[in-house]
């Protein structure tokens, strides 16, 4: 029996979901993409693949899922308008094209870049809550930037795993992290100033970016110092940090595949 393969760039607003992979009894994005999928090919048998899973309330600006069918998609526009007729609000389709059998949406998904927003000092308009993460206490925002150079490279990364194990990979490299003044998102009840941790690399543990965050946060905080960071990173380091920051001011912005 003949297969046909697509890739669909989809985006979302991670707030009200438990994160991308089905689980019972409660709402995923993997569960409302698959219903309107059903609904729109009307029960035809289909598969849906994600390049990665997102935790609860985490977003993404460009993520994407292939679709494996037994019937070919005759018009690709036509489809891409009725799916997203279908889906739920809080989630668009951005583009859709056909791919080979040799394409393999985990293995061919070569950078992924995140980013994490949040502000501090002041209580933000609730609207702020889907995507920006905020702060009440003070920030030392340039100890932060510094601290946040200290992860590029290759590194030791136990210490932002949740939950490792002994025997995980943990000599990993990010290509580019980097703490910036928010340019990005606007909005009139957003504060005067906000920020934004851009992350790259080819793969990411489990809220390692969130235990990241909130190292920095810390770090700004005078809780952390800028040789503990260094410290948690030397081979076979046993330092653990703690705080893992909110999960909803990540957002996943960007995969590139090969």
């Amino acid at each position: 029996m003949n297969k046909y393969f697509y890739l669909i760039s989809i985006q979302y607003l991670g707030y009200r979901f438990h994160g991308w992979q089905k689980q019972p009894d409660v709402k995923t994005l993997h569960l409302m993409v698959d219903r309107t999928l059903n609904f729109i090919l009307e029960g035809k048998r289909f598969k849906s693949l994600s390049s990665g899973r997102t935790d609860a309330m985490v977003s993404a600006e460009h993520a994407a899922i292939e679709l494996f069918l037994f019937e070919p998609i005759e018009d690709l526009n036509a489809f891409l308008e009725l799916f997203n007729y279908n889906l739920p609000q809080d989630i668009r389709a951005l583009n859709i094209k056909e791919v080979d059998d040799k394409f393999n949406i985990i293995q061919h998904s070569k950078v992924k870049e995140y980013l994490y927003l949040f502000t501090y000092g002041e209580k933000c308009h609730p609207f702020c809550a889907p995507i920006m993460t905020t702060i009440l206490d003070d920030l030392d925002i340039d100890v932060m930037k510094q601290g946040a150079k200290l992860f590029e490279g290759e590194n030791y990364l136990k210490s932002y795993c949740y939950k490792p194990t002994d025997n995980g990979v943990y000599n990993r490299e990010i290509l580019l992290c980097e703490l910036v003044e928010n340019t990005i998102y606007t909005a009139n009840y957003f504060p005067k100033k906000s920020y934004v941790l851009r992350v790259k690399g080819q793969g990411f543990m489990r809220n390692q970016i969130r235990l990241m965050m909130g190292t920095l946060i810390d770090l700004g905080k005078g809780k952390l110092s800028l040789d503990d960071i260094r410290k948690s990173l030397l081979p076979n380091s046993t330092v653990k940090m703690h705080y893992i920051a909110p999960a909803s001011g990540l957002i996943l912005n960007n995969i590139e595949f090969e």
